[in-house]
């Protein structure tokens, strides 16, 4: 599934060029839809539907990964972690986690 059209659309108020998208400026368009709950939002309606339904997402997109990495489909894994990464951002939104906690987590880690 591809998100980036229903995450952004052009009266969103956050000015976001789609060819330099990273996880920094998707994190903070998942936080706007958090703030606003916009009624034709996606993320916004994950967010309704409670952490639970978040969770099943990021259970069933890693599960998507794995069956593409089985298939040594590259342009699916592509696809598909893409969707993972999606996802857990928006359950890091929800427990107000950072992308750069992760980050710092993993910078811990490489000492």
């Amino acid at each position: 599934m591809f998100f980036y059209t229903s995450v952004i659309p052009a009266k969103a108020g956050i000015q976001v060029n789609l060819n330099h998208m990273n996880i920094k400026s998707l994190y903070k368009i998942i936080q706007d839809r958090k703030l606003k709950m916009p009624k034709d939002s996606y993320v916004a309606s994950l967010f309704r539907l409670g952490e639970d339904r978040i969770i099943q997402k990021i259970g069933e997109e890693a599960t998507e990964v794995v069956i593409a990495a089985k298939n040594k489909n590259k342009k699916r894994i592509i696809s598909e972690v893409s969707d993972l990464w999606f996802h857990i951002l928006i359950i890091l939104a929800s427990f107000n986690i950072a992308p750069d906690e992760i980050v710092k987590e993993l910078n811990n880690r490489s000492k």
